[in-house]
């Protein structure tokens, strides 16, 4: 009878199938061991899965109660809009760390009270010192959006009425808004 003798050739072919093999199981586990180390930097970066304790969630909670009374005492109501203040426009460099970005905007200042402006008036350079830090403080990303600039108008009302004492701004207008 005739026996079977191993061919070169066939061994060969019998270690491929077995290398195939091997690849497989490393490909497989190279990519459990990458979706492992994906899974891990999502749950340790992740902020909204920090626990806050109460003080902090006080505060979380204040603040965002402060946000939303500011922006809903700016007036709404635009058939009972006050007396208003034009300013000078203001040209800014953005925030940007990288390249230059420009922000020319052009203000509306709404008083509460028409004597304001003549208290608006000798405290221009004040004015326009705080509108000029605060606008060159901002990223693009983080006035490129409506929200972005609603958020610009609270503080700016902010801070400006911290330094009036005849009265008050009770909104921005932007009547210019151009970033390059």
């Amino acid at each position: 009878m005739a026996e079977a003798v191993e061919t070169p050739e066939v061994a060969v072919e019998a270690k491929k199938g077995g290398s195939n093999i091997l690849l497989i199981i490393v490909v497989v586990m190279l990519f459990l061991i990458l979706a492992g180390g994906a899974a891990a930097a999502y749950f340790m970066l992740n902020e909204d899965t920090e626990v806050l304790d109460d003080a902090q969630q006080a505060k979380q909670t204040q603040v965002v109660a402060a946000a939303k009374q500011t922006s809903t005492t700016r007036s709404t109501d635009y058939s009972q809009i006050g007396p208003m203040y034009p300013m000078d426009q203001f040209i800014v460099n953005l925030y940007n760390e990288g390249s230059s970005r420009y922000l020319k905007s052009t203000i509306n200042f709404e008083l509460s009270v028409a004597e304001l402006s003549v208290e608006m008036d000798t405290k221009k350079p004040l004015i326009r010192d705080i509108v000029i830090k605060t606008l060159s403080a901002k990223t693009y990303e983080e006035i490129s959006t409506i929200r972005g600039k609603e958020n610009l108008k609270d503080e700016l009302v902010s801070k400006i009425n911290q330094v009036l004492t005849d009265g008050q701004i009770n909104n921005v207008f932007f009547t210019d808004f151009v970033i390059q």
